[in-house]
């Protein structure tokens, strides 16, 4: 008995994506709001949706996410992952394709902390011989 929905949930950076993905024809929500409208960037627009596009998906479910935190690249990242993680609870047997694509792989880099006595992580102030 398949369910009502799948979920997944993308992280990348500071953003968190919660995506419900729908059997359907292909609508993509992001905030209440169209994809297009959404990311105005077209890179973006194909990297949130590319693991729809490598199984040939794209006309066969809706997906409704919730973004927040981060920048849109963040956000497009974490989108990506979170419809990846919803594809194989929709089907297992995506997850190997998936898998070798490398969309199920969460990118852990996140920003270093800054240190005290540097202006930032790693840069210094100027040096003054005299």
């Amino acid at each position: 008995m398949p369910a009502d929905f799948y979920w997944g949930t993308g992280k990348r950076k500071e953003a968190i994506a919660r995506v419900r993905l729908y059997p359907g024809n292909g609508e993509i929500k992001v905030n209440n709001r169209d994809l297009d409208d959404y990311f105005t960037v077209r890179r973006l627009k194909i990297e949130a949706i590319s693991p729809l596009t490598h199984m040939n998906l794209k006309g066969k479910y809706d997906v409704i996410a919730k973004i927040e935190g981060g920048g849109i690249s963040g956000q497009a990242a974490a989108l990506k992952l979170g419809i990846a993680r919803a594809l194989v609870q929709a089907d297992p047997t995506l997850r190997a394709d998936l898998k070798k694509a490398g969309f199920l792989t969460r990118d852990a880099r996140i920003k270093e902390r800054k240190k005290y006595g540097l202006k930032k992580a790693r840069k210094r102030p100027q040096f003054s011989k005299r």
